[in-house]
């Protein structure tokens, strides 16, 4: 039960805690495809903290407003190119997204980065809840050094589709588009209570209850994952991509949580008049594992729109 109660928990809430033995499970299953990369991380550390550059293949450690953050980058940059960040789900470090960023390298200069409590970047304070104003800040440190006065492209999975959507819009003028692959919702406390209900028994409750306090908090990131409305990132151009079955751990509620993931992903659509949404046919929540050629195709067409329109 606890493995189906974590795949399902994982899915849903995005980050658990709890649920941390499914989450490496999935994590292990897509960076097995680039051993290369996963070493890179590895060694990140004898890079040390002095970094200063932006120009490097690997992984490398830099300081952003005191923290050690973990960056791997690939890839050369293009006259009038983005440079694509590619940001993971919760629970799990750069490495999970490793495959998708060796593709997109062959044609885009490509990034990644572990959050404050994910991979190899410090911890966030104990004790401390973590705001979208926290991570927000992060991700702005993160850009300045690696991608400096050119575009950004943000592609993120999970938490960190969720993220992208809430920075987006107060940072129009670097971030010229947007890929989501199966984003968390924007309003997943709200729905959750709403399909799963108070009565509810068994892996059903588990599973409500679980999302409900990974979303105030009690995650790796100690992020405070709030409902909230859609913003407007204005007509930047916009991928995003939902899985097509997730849920048959939790048959009883299977049918109306699809709906509420799907109509969460409608409601993303807001966030720009240039936006598209797709459903990964043949995918489960890890849309760039299960199908990478779909997520390849929608980053390398928002980046290359971002080129046109910069």
């Amino acid at each position: 039960m606890f493995r189906t109660l974590a795949k399902a928990t994982a899915a849903i809430a995005v980050v658990c805690t709890a649920a941390g033995a499914g989450l490496a499970l999935d994590e292990g299953r897509a960076g097995a495809a680039t051993p290369t990369a996963g070493a890179a991380t590895r060694t990140a550390s004898s890079a040390g903290a002095a970094f200063t550059g932006s120009d490097f293949t690997g992984a490398r450690k830099i300081r952003v407003d005191g923290h050690s953050v973990n960056v791997s980058c690939a890839g050369r940059a293009h006259r009038g190119r983005p440079l694509v960040m590619l940001m993971a789900g919760g629970g799990e470090g750069l490495d999970n997204m490793a495959a998708l960023q060796k593709s997109l390298s062959r044609t885009n200069r490509v990034c990644s980065y572990d959050r404050l409590g994910e991979g190899a970047s410090d911890q966030p304070a104990a004790g401390t809840l973590q705001t979208m104003d926290d991570t927000g800040a992060l991700l702005t440190g993160v850009l300045d050094r690696l991608a400096g006065d050119r575009p950004v492209v943000l592609a993120g999975h999970s938490l960190g589709g969720y993220i992208a959507a809430r920075y987006a819009p107060g940072h129009t003028d670097r971030v010229k588009g947007l890929v989501l692959l199966d984003a968390t919702i924007p309003h997943l406390t709200r729905d959750m209570n709403r399909t799963i209900p108070a009565d509810a028994t068994g892996v059903p409750a588990q599973v409500r209850d679980g999302a409900i306090a990974a979303n105030e908090g009690q995650n790796p990131e100690q992020f405070v994952i709030a409902d909230g409305p859609v913003r407007s990132a204005g007509h930047i151009p916009v991928e995003i991509l939902k899985h097509e079955s997730q849920y048959a751990e939790v048959p009883e509620y299977g049918p109306a949580l699809e709906k509420m993931w799907a109509d969460g992903q409608r409601e993303w659509q807001r966030i720009s008049a240039r936006s598209s949404l797709t459903t990964a046919k043949g995918s489960g929540h890890y849309i760039h594992t299960d199908r990478p050629d779909l997520a390849l195709k929608a980053v390398q067409k928002v980046a290359t729109r971002a080129a046109h329109q910069h």
